[in-house]
């Protein structure tokens, strides 16, 4: 069984060396066998778990998704339903996300839109960022 180096484990997983040592100081990957030099060596099979974590962040999951994920991914007697619920609640999460993000878009274009863009100081934009003053409670 051949392994490598953590720079060989990150080029070959897509996973940055200080990401890798992350995952491992967090649990979500096991630490790795060391050699008499005490570096870390890798397997293929650390490293295709390396290239799982990295797909699955790249998918938006975090990393308690990725912790559940990672090990349905190795029980291969798991119920997909499992897996696509996992997916199901990010999907949600992302398009909440997303329709927050879509209404932020139209408020700025929608100030943009109505500031002069001139040498005059009144700008609705920052109209809009100023704090809401609220009536004094006497």
């Amino acid at each position: 069984m051949s392994l490598v180096t953590i720079k060989e484990a990150a080029a070959g997983s897509g996973v940055s060396a200080k990401m890798i040592r992350h995952y491992e100081s967090i649990g979500l990957i096991a630490a790795p066998a060391r050699g008499e030099n005490r570096y870390r060596h890798y397997s293929a099979n650390e490293v295709h778990a390396l290239g799982f974590i990295r797909r699955a962040r790249d998918l938006g999951f975090s990393i308690d998704d990725i912790r559940q994920l990672l090990a349905l991914w190795h029980d291969r007697g798991r119920p997909s339903a499992d897996v696509k619920a996992i997916a199901l609640r990010h999907i949600a999460e992302l398009d909440q996300k997303a329709a927050a993000l879509a209404e932020m878009s139209r408020t700025l274009k929608h100030l943009a839109a109505n500031c002069h863009g001139n040498d005059r100081p009144e700008c609705p934009i920052l109209d809009a960022l100023e704090p809401v003053k609220e009536a004094a409670a006497f």
